[in-house]
């Protein structure tokens, strides 16, 4: 397997609100996380780290054998936590965090997803398998908005579900096989919001490097503005070549 993860501040916060981490439990599979925080003063930050850090803790102590139910676990706990110290802190009122998890079993995907951070896998064809939770995405499917409508500028940071942001989460979950030339794209919308899905897919397909795969699709994001943190986490499962240590 070669697996990488690369976060940037981008060129306009003033902090990184993004958080990830990555399991590998051996050269074919892993799980990752990727958090978006939201929020004001650091509850953003607080929101994705903590966030990152209960799922862990609950993937690792689950009793249950089902990768989608140890997610969905380890997702409600996290935003019972949440939910409790937002309302026991007035700085971290209002915070929340997207979450998209995902973990490889016998060349099988599964996935979870709260929020607006995504996960492809790119082959010939360049697939979104996670579902925006966002009003922009909810407006075009429908049909309110077309992908070109103009309002999408003004609305496309609006999230419809967060973990932390209510006493119950709704994530989405997914399951997917995976063919030996796929690669897994997870990514936060500081790259979603900033690089079209069309140059996404060219840039990688550009390299059988990863690191330089997650490099050139950060430096993208900040090309065209970098107006958000960008995290990308970048996987080849299957990749037969030298393997990480």
């Amino acid at each position: 397997m070669k697996l990488i993860a690369k976060t940037d501040i981008g060129l306009i916060r003033a902090t990184n609100e993004d958080t990830y981490t990555i399991i590998k439990k051996d050269d074919k599979n892993f799980i990752a996380f990727v958090c978006d925080g939201m929020g004001g003063h650091k509850a953003g930050e607080y929101a994705s780290r903590y966030t990152v850090e209960r799922i862990v803790a609950s993937v690792s102590r689950s009793q249950f054998t089902e990768p989608i139910r140890i997610l969905k676990e380890a997702i409600k706990k996290a935003n019972e936590i949440l939910v409790v110290e937002a309302a026991e802190d007035p700085e971290k009122n209002g915070m929340g965090t997207t979450v998209v998890a995902a973990t490889i079993i016998d060349h099988r995907l599964y996935l979870a997803n709260v929020g607006d951070s995504r996960l492809y896998v790119v082959n010939e064809t360049i697939k979104q398998i996670s579902k925006d939770h966002s009003y922009v995405a909810e407006m075009i499917r429908m049909g309110r908005f077309t992908p070109d409508d103009e309002r999408i500028k003004t609305k496309k940071n609006v999230i419809t579900r967060a973990v932390g942001a209510t006493e119950k989460v709704r994530p989405d979950f997914f399951e997917v096989d995976l063919k030996e030339k796929d690669i897994v794209l997870m990514c936060t919308d500081g790259l979603s919001n900033m690089v079209t899905d069309q140059k996404i897919h060219q840039i990688m397909l550009s390299s059988n490097d990863t690191e330089d795969i997650a490099k050139a699709l950060v430096n993208e994001a900040n090309k065209n503005g970098g107006q958000d943190n960008i995290t990308v986490l970048v996987a080849r499962p299957y990749f037969n070549e030298v393997k990480e240590c």
